[in-house]
């Protein structure tokens, strides 16, 4: 049921006028991030897939500003020597929450970012992130977090910015060993739990973390286990508004629910019916 999220995800494709404050901006507005080593033909290309009108706001994202924000968590090797991935960020309406749809992306989820986002103070804003070739995706929070930054006229605290970076490598990498949506959802229930009742200290800690383990029927190592604490550890000591992340994770839930009950929501999962009713019968024709 974690994978319906993916099909939550609407796309505004309207533009923001360059140089417009935040105040300004209205639902619909949208902001560019490309990736300063992309050539042109593939920035024409992404903005023309992206809607993006021909005033929009650009901001340019460099390889120097990933490795910045992304150099402690994963290898140079990883982050590589170019910076393609490139985003659209819609402004969405007061209390609509975040959503997040990608491209070309293979290890980073949407859940991920939108994880990663919440933690990073953005709300109310409708994401596309994309690149001309499959990449890894790391690199895309770097610039999304500059565009809000920009779009909103508030800058979010540095350190804010490197736990949001290391939440989505960390979230990736448990992906590896526990499945991507494992991985998203532990990193939500424990973040819900938090913004619910901050626990007082490690043990107490360690017993969320376990339970929503738990809940998810998923084992973890002891050294998942302990990282997952000293990250959380982490973001307890941040200056992070933990009532926003908890309404942005519950706006992130009531889309799912949203969904299921809409007319494409039924659709979708009349079709995944019918399609395991046919890998049934095909299974049992093979051994017939």
């Amino acid at each position: 049921m974690k994978r319906l999220f993916t099909f939550l995800i609407i796309i505004s494709l309207l533009c923001l006028y360059p140089l417009q404050s935040f105040a300004d901006l209205a639902e619909g507005d949208m902001i560019v991030t490309l990736g300063e080593n992309l050539t042109e033909e593939q920035k024409d290309s992404l903005l023309e897939e992206m809607g993006a009108p021909s005033n929009v706001q650009i901001v340019t994202v460099s390889n120097q500003e990933e490795h910045q924000y992304l150099g402690k968590y994963i290898s140079k090797a990883l982050i590589g020597t170019k910076a393609i991935s490139s985003s659209a960020i819609t402004i969405a309406s007061q209390g609509a929450g975040i959503t997040v749809k990608t491209k070309n992306i293979n290890w980073v989820t949407d859940e991920m970012y939108v994880n990663a986002l919440i933690t990073a103070g953005v709300k109310d804003a409708d994401i596309y992130i994309t690149a001309p070739i499959s990449v890894s995706g790391t690199a895309a929070l770097t610039g999304i977090i500059k565009a809000y930054e920009i779009s909103a006229e508030e800058t979010i605290p540095e350190d804010v910015k490197q736990a949001a970076n290391e939440e989505m490598v960390e979230t990736a990498k448990l992906g590896d060993s526990i499945g991507k949506e494992n991985a998203a959802a532990l990193i939500a229930k424990v973040k819900e739990e938090i913004a619910k009742n901050k626990p007082k200290n490690d043990a107490e800690l360690q017993n969320i973390i376990e339970q929503a383990a738990k809940e998810l029927n998923v084992t973890l190592s002891d050294a998942e286990l302990k990282a997952l604490m000293d990250f959380f550890n982490k973001l307890m000591d941040l200056n992070i508004d933990w009532s926003q992340v908890s309404d942005q994770l519950n706006k992130a839930k009531d889309q799912i629910s949203n969904f299921l009950k809409s007319d494409e929501g039924q659709g979708f999962l009349e079709k995944l019916k019918q399609f395991f009713i046919w890998l049934i019968d095909t299974i049992k024709s093979i051994f017939s």
